[in-house]
């Protein structure tokens, strides 16, 4: 069965979609990528039509509200991306991206094995399908600066802000 919800956060709404697979998509629903253009592509990937809500759907909108409370550093979702072997390559990578740290596509080219692919790193970050769970937002410029993110840059670093926080709670409290 497909599933998808959408979940209201601090940053705005988040997309979630997936099916009995794993989950498909975590998206901000703006003007760009409509809720029904998210189903669409949920559908897509499912081969089936979609309902809301599910235990699948439940149990992402569960980890990413204790994510928004401060209370989740790391995910354990089944994850089912739709990408070309490069790209899922490049999002296993960002997995390993500890939370409330950076990195630079240049370090994830590297960590792949391919040292010179930093610029087609930036590409498969970018069409990440699956955002926060799969953290594409903790990769920044070899300045370190922030660049882009298809949420926009303002949710980027609250979000860095956000797990920095988050960690340094956590770590407190242990």
């Amino acid at each position: 069965m497909a599933y998808f919800d959408v979940l209201d956060t601090p940053v705005g709404p988040l997309f979630i979609g997936g099916s009995e697979e794993g989950v498909h998509v975590i998206k901000f629903v703006d003007q760009r990528e409509s809720e029904a253009v998210l189903v669409s592509e949920v559908e897509a990937a499912a081969g089936e039509p979609a309902q809301r809500g599910g235990p699948g759907s439940d149990e992402a909108v569960r980890q990413l509200e204790e994510y928004f409370a401060g209370s989740r550093t790391e995910f354990d979702l089944p994850l089912a991306p739709r990408g070309t072997p490069f790209q899922l390559k490049v999002w296993m990578a960002l997995r390993s991206i500890p939370p409330g740290e950076t990195t630079s596509y240049g370090a994830i080219a590297e960590e792949i094995g391919k040292p010179s692919a930093s610029r087609a790193v930036g590409a498969a970050n970018g069409k990440n399908p699956i955002s926060i769970v799969v953290p594409c937002h903790r990769v920044i410029g070899a300045n370190g600066t922030l660049t882009g993110y298809g949420g926009g840059l303002e949710r980027k670093a609250w979000l860095l802000d956000h797990e920095t926080s988050s960690r340094s709670l956590l770590i407190g409290a242990s």
